[in-house]
């Protein structure tokens, strides 16, 4: 097994980088209109900021997992970065969309989306470790 080949960790890896790339950039540009998708609630002027900051946090993140030429990450510290991320915010948004009675268009679909993305990053580091020994 060569150290370059672009195994199923380093792919879930680099969709996960390419979402919140995306994610962090469309933040930037408008929050406002990512809240609205997302939670339904329209953002306060003020708030806008807030929203950019986290755009910017996002697009960093994703870009801290980016892989490389050879499809690599920078391993174990991309994986905690990733899955912690991913899990954390599923448990945010789910909060947000019972108790918090949030909820825009896109807003169940970012659940699962990152349940899904944090799932595979288990599942697959498990089977990855499971594959070196």
């Amino acid at each position: 097994m060569g150290e370059t080949r672009f195994n199923p960790l380093q792919k879930i890896l680099a969709f996960a980088a390419i979402v919140e790339v995306g994610t962090g950039l469309v933040l930037m540009i408008d929050p406002a209109l990512v809240v609205a998708l997302l939670l339904g609630v329209s953002v306060a002027a003020d708030e806008i900021p807030i929203g950019r900051v986290a755009g910017i946090a996002m697009l960093s993140l994703g870009l801290a997992c980016w892989p490389n030429r050879q499809g690599a990450q920078s391993g174990l510290a991309a994986l905690r970065a990733m899955l912690a991320y991913n899990m954390l915010v599923a448990l945010y948004l789910a909060y947000l969309g019972t108790v918090g009675s949030l909820g825009g268009l896109l807003l169940w679909p970012a659940v699962a989306l990152h349940a899904v993305v944090a799932l595979l990053l288990i599942w697959t580091s498990r089977h990855d470790r499971l594959a070196k020994n």
